[in-house]
């Protein structure tokens, strides 16, 4: 199914969800979904979450039990909570009932945060990391319509954040199947789901260790380089930058600012800001742009497969800003490890090591140590 598609079925699959819509998508597909119904499916119980606090977001990820954890390890999340979200009601919220097949209900994992310690941005986006967004009632081995992937708000400045995020997600996707939309209802789960893997570690988790700790250990929140409107990156950019950062175009090798050029610093997105190389990764190369070994935290790019020109490659964007970047290639002999990120010059902007601090990016300074 193409994105199209996608829409249509879940808009007949969920009725009051609105998977897919944002106005980045409007302006792509010419698809307007922003009016939602005033309610959900027939006989769902409807709660009032009037008084619920306001950096509260609900994501049903598969397995509550490791998307319960992995947000639990992230710093500036003060509460994450296992629940059923958005099914019939409470006669039916209850574990035996909803994997029998027999619930609208999804897992789903109540997460409270402080915006002062973390963004909602950062906590979409690290959803996003471990989630499969193409599927429909499963991730991972678990299938079932309560491992439907969804994202629930419960007031406008959440729903904001999560429609902007989901929009770049979906424009990465040929098919898109997170649900998007209020909560209607909510169910704390039993107790013995509640912190579950801190009580069976060697519990069943679809989510794996090594990315809990990459995610819990970042030091780049997306949140403070959010992608501008498209009329104020237009506006910003070069000619050859917008071609190649919003049209995945591609720089002449040996006739671009970066190729040769090794000075200390921090190379960021044109278009955010969002810090994606270190100097101290940049290795000579006779490719004629930009090589890199490794960006500065794995999650800041984001990888695609490129089947354009009639050759299978993968190509790399930014987390935040979804600006193409180029390709990434292994067993590269000039590599140090073997991995060649071949980047255009055009969508980068480089900043001093002398100059991080003034420009914000003090934080990441140590990492030259």
């Amino acid at each position: 199914m193409r994105k199209r598609q996608c829409i249509a079925a879940i808009l007949a699959l969920a009725g009051f969800f609105f998977g897919c819509s944002s106005k980045d998508l409007q302006d792509a597909e010419g698809i307007d979904l922003s009016e939602t119904p005033a309610t959900g499916m027939p006989n769902m119980a409807i709660m009032d979450f009037s008084h619920e606090p306001e950096y509260v977001i609900y994501l049903a990820g598969g397995c509550f039990w490791g998307l319960e954890e992995l947000m639990q390890s992230i710093p500036g999340v003060t509460e994450a909570s296992s629940g059923y979200a958005n099914g019939s009601g409470e006669a039916d919220a209850n574990y035996e009932t909803i994997t029998s097949g027999n619930s609208t209900f999804r897992e789903t994992v109540r997460v409270e945060f402080d915006p002062e310690e973390v963004s909602l941005d950062a906590l979409l986006f690290a959803y996003f990391h471990v989630i499969d967004p193409t599927v429909e009632n499963r991730q991972a081995y678990d299938i079932g319509p309560q491992y439907q992937t969804g994202l629930y708000y419960t007031n406008e400045t959440v729903r904001k954040t999560v429609e902007r995020i989901a929009a770049i997600e979906a424009g990465r996707q040929e098919v898109f199947a997170v649900e998007i939309g209020p909560l209607y209802n909510f169910y704390a789960a039993e107790e013995y789901h509640q912190d579950y893997l801190d009580k069976d570690p060697l519990g069943y988790c679809h989510i794996p260790i090594e990315e809990m700790k990459l995610l819990s250990g970042l030091k780049i929140d997306p949140g403070n380089y959010q992608k501008p409107d498209e009329e104020v990156i237009r506006a910003k950019l070069t000619s050859l930058q917008y071609r190649v950062t919003r049209r995945n175009d591609t720089e002449m090798p040996f006739e671009n600012q970066y190729w040769n050029f090794f000075e200390k610093g921090i190379y960021v997105d044109i278009v955010t800001g969002e810090p994606l190389f270190l100097s101290i990764h940049k290795f000579e190369s006779s490719c004629g742009w930009p090589a890199f070994f490794a960006p500065v935290e794995m999650p800041v790019i984001i990888e695609k497969t490129d089947e354009s020109f009639g050759r299978i490659r993968t190509e790399v964007r930014s987390r935040a800003g979804d600006s193409h970047l180029g390709h990434v290639f292994k067993k590269d002999p000039e590599s140090p490890n073997g991995v060649r990120y071949c980047i255009n010059s055009a969508a980068l902007r480089f900043i001093p090591y002398e100059k991080m601090e003034e420009e914000s990016y003090g934080y990441l300074l140590d990492l030259f140590d």
